[in-house]
């Protein structure tokens, strides 16, 4: 297991001022340093799940690969992130904060609204724009590393 090197300067720094002889109370001090974040896509309910250490925090309406442009099944971690993304295949659609997980297929925010909760992309998962911000932000601050991304049926 690799800890980076701020997080031993501050176990050190907590060991220094920790007492020899710790009450009760003091002893409970718990470092968390692995997190998981888990991304259900479940293409059939046109639903995505988003859990935090096992909990579920989100559920969101939105839209995978329409009829001949499906939405591949499998498990991914996430490969590139990017705030502004614009599709160079699809008439230079706006991709907002994509996370790119298999390929050219990415999770991303749309403009398309109406077309949540069912099947409408060329085969990356849409989701409302204020949603693809929240999932954006959780995933680069918990990083890429802890992040798993599950597509089934």
């Amino acid at each position: 297991m690799r800890i980076c090197g701020l997080a031993i300067a501050w176990i050190a720094a907590a060991l220094l001022v920790l007492p020899l002889n710790p009450s009760p109370a003091a002893a409970a001090i718990v470092i968390d340093f692995h997190k998981s974040v888990v991304v259900k896509i479940r293409k059939s309910a046109q639903r995505m799940s988003v859990a935090v250490d096992g909990e579920v925090r989100y559920t969101w309406r939105i839209s995978t690969g329409r009829r001949g442009f499906g939405t591949p099944n499998g498990t991914y971690r996430p490969k590139l992130m990017a705030r502004h993304w614009f599709s160079r295949k699809y008439y230079n659609s706006p991709m907002p904060y994509s996370i790119f997980f298999y390929r050219g297929y990415a999770i991303h925010g749309t403009y398309y609204l109406s077309q949540l909760g069912g099947p409408a992309s060329h085969g990356c998962v849409r989701l409302h724009p204020k949603n693809a911000a929240v999932l954006f932000a959780l995933v680069r601050s918990e990083g890429k590393g802890v992040t798993t991304i599950v597509v089934t049926n």
